[in-house]
């Protein structure tokens, strides 16, 4: 089911979950080692975020073997995304936006198929 306007906004009012949401909107999904290292936090927090998050069908995950990979949920309404956009694009150059895309950017676990 859709989270509501209330659900989506309640949602993205913390800090930890915006900012992984914001990392979402550019890519396919992300795994919670890529949110550890673009954040620079602990995995158990980002885990305990991400949760909440897939609790308000605003992410989706999937296991692989022992890693979980996170996306927008595809059933997330056009209200949700064109607002997700629009945080996204207000947020190119603020921090702590740009130094967690600059450190995704650097991080070579897709490369090998892994995480660690």
């Amino acid at each position: 089911m859709a989270p509501s306007p209330e659900q989506f906004t309640r949602a993205l009012a913390d800090t930890t979950r915006l900012r992984t949401l914001i990392l979402l909107e550019s890519r396919d999904e992300l795994c919670v080692c890529e949110f550890t290292e673009a954040l620079l936090l602990p995995q158990p927090k980002i885990s305990r975020h991400l949760a909440i998050l897939r609790d308000t069908a605003v992410v989706l995950d999937r296991r692989a073997g022992l890693w979980i990979h996170y996306r927008i949920h595809p059933d997330l309404p056009n209200w949700a995304l064109d607002a997700l956009r629009a945080l996204a694009k207000g947020c190119i150059g603020k921090q702590p936006f740009e130094e967690d895309q600059k450190r995704l950017a650097q991080v070579g676990t897709r490369l090998t198929g892994t995480c660690s």
